[in-house]
């Protein structure tokens, strides 16, 4: 049974024994409690290290935790930003207390099962029929068809809650019924919401149709694509660029197979024997301020690259991320197929 938050604190007054007990009992998730005070603010932290080296310096059993705890702990507050978890888990922090404005504790945070903690609210978009899919779409959205054990949309919800995000919106129109009762239960531990769509607004006018937001950052993101993409990166170029909207986008190289004129009229000024060419092509992953949403026309059939046309000509900046690792937008039955033969192969989606 995965432990409660409150299965990881224990009161400042307790004892060094009183410690012990819950950490033994405790025993395969995770080696630190936190103490709090009458208030229920955590104001320490302890670790079975920490009770160790106590008892070897002369403390007693019996020894009140106020004397033996750290109180300069680490810790973050809700919309707190961690972008990496790597370097707290070098210095083998594992546990991490999540903070509420009060000093409460609202979660204890596990860092062996995060990448970072982004304040990013997500909107996966789930309403297309998927034509090019068919037989298999006619009863059968495609984000919830199977490449490998699992529905292709819940890679999407297991890549997002490895970077903390929990505020996750599905919009839904074709066949939304089934989508909302593959919901109807928890993924990955997050209670995704669905939205339902009363006609096609296109893949950011559904955006208008949610109105629970959390942060003021949010992740747009079609749900049937398959990728490693590096959120946390992606969040610091948004950021670190001042940027209103962010796209991420993948290299797409043509390479032709003739000799290529340069002319001026009709006259031949040059030959280029096979040239090829390097693109940056829309992943269909964006991150954008949340007061962008404003400029989405509602009960409109908008897309994505309408809302960054628009952004553009206000003059607001519009940046670019280049994913580097895995994606693949599941859009033919080839591209089903590779999918398929990729989770065979390989456990690269496996967050």
């Amino acid at each position: 049974m995965t432990p409660e938050a409150s299965d990881f604190t224990i009161s400042h007054d307790a004892k060094v024994i009183d410690a012990l007990r819950q950490l033994n009992e405790l025993s395969g998730h995770g080696n630190t409690v936190f103490a709090l005070d009458e208030a229920g603010r955590v104001v320490g932290s302890i670790s079975d290290g920490d009770l160790r080296r106590s008892l070897i310096s002369g403390h007693t059993l019996d020894t009140r935790l106020t004397e033996v705890m750290h109180r300069d702990f680490r810790s973050i507050h809700i919309g707190d930003t961690l972008t990496d978890v790597k370097e707290l888990l070098a210095r083998r922090i594992t546990l991490l207390p999540e903070l509420n404005a009060d000093g409460t504790l609202a979660r204890v945070l596990d860092l062996n099962n995060y990448r970072a903690i982004l304040p990013v609210d997500a909107v996966l978009m789930a309403g297309g029929r998927g034509e090019r899919l068919r037989p298999l779409t006619l009863t059968t959205p495609k984000p919830l068809l199977a490449v490998g054990d699992r529905a292709i949309i819940d890679y999407n919800i297991a890549l997002m809650a490895r970077y903390g995000i929990r505020n996750i919106s599905v919009t839904t129109n074709y066949l939304a019924s089934q989508i909302e009762r593959h919901f109807s239960e928890p993924v990955c531990g997050i209670d995704v919401k669905c939205v339902r769509e009363p006609r096609r607004l296109g893949t950011a006018g559904s955006l208008t149709l949610v109105k629970e937001w959390a942060n003021d950052v949010v992740l747009l993101m079609n749900s049937d694509l398959l990728t490693t993409i590096d959120l946390g990166e992606m969040y610091r170029c948004h950021i670190s660029s001042k940027a209103d909207m962010t796209m991420a986008t993948i290299p797409y190289v043509v390479s032709v197979p003739y000799a290529i004129i340069r002319s001026r009229h009709n006259r031949v000024t040059g030959l280029e024997e096979k040239p090829t060419y390097n693109y940056l092509a829309n992943a269909g992953i964006y991150m954008l301020n949340r007061r962008m949403i404003e400029l989405i026309p509602e009960g409109e059939f908008f897309d994505a690259p309408d809302l960054m046309l628009k952004a553009i000509a206000q003059g607001l900046k519009v940046s670019h991320y280049a994913i580097n690792g895995l994606w693949l937008d599941i859009g033919s039955p080839h591209d089903f197929a590779q999918a398929q033969e990729l989770m065979k192969q390989h456990s690269l989606m496996n967050f």
